[in-house]
């Protein structure tokens, strides 16, 4: 089958919001990615909220890793400079390989909207047994950018000229 006719397929996306304050009732960027991800018609296979803590982090992670039926996780929050942001502590150690770009990428795309506070943002993404995982900033705003300028074409099969798609378990 050539590049032009790769269809979208969906994959199975699993949510995690890192946070000491947000709640089912408040989450507004966890219900942002997960409304996002479904619109775009991919099936939300879990989503969680869980406090800032390195550990927590990466048992939940560590779970959906493991899991054939997670292909891709998308998290927000806990990527600042504060002693209680620990998600890229939490995640890169989980990672078999980083995807440098997508940091890169969106806070190129974010200073277009924020200017040089993006130099505050510590995004990172990663493949982890065949699960890509990207983590995000809290705020609706960065999960939006995150969302739509890089996530929705890099997890669309026919997103030319590469995708994550091949790559992702089944």
């Amino acid at each position: 089958m050539g590049h032009a006719e790769t269809a979208f397929e969906p994959a199975h996306v699993a949510v995690l919001t890192v946070s000491d304050t947000r709640t089912e009732h408040n989450d507004t960027s966890g219900q942002y990615l997960a409304e996002s991800l479904q619109e775009a018609g991919h099936k939300l296979a879990d989503k969680k909220i869980v406090i800032d803590d390195v550990y927590q982090i990466r048992a939940i992670v560590s779970q959906w890793i493991a899991d054939e039926k997670v292909q891709a996780v998308l998290i927000t929050g806990g990527t600042g400079f504060t002693s209680r942001d620990n998600t890229p502590e939490a995640l890169i150690p989980l990672f078999d390989k980083q995807v440098e770009g997508f940091g890169e990428v969106f806070r190129m795309v974010s200073y277009q909207e924020i200017g040089t506070s993006t130099i505050q943002s510590r995004a990172v993404a990663g493949m982890a047994n065949k699960t890509v995982i990207f983590a995000m900033p809290g705020s609706t705003g960065a999960c939006r950018t995150g969302w739509t300028k890089i996530i929705k074409e890099q997890l669309d099969a026919s997103h030319r000229p590469c995708n994550f798609m091949p790559h992702l378990g089944k």
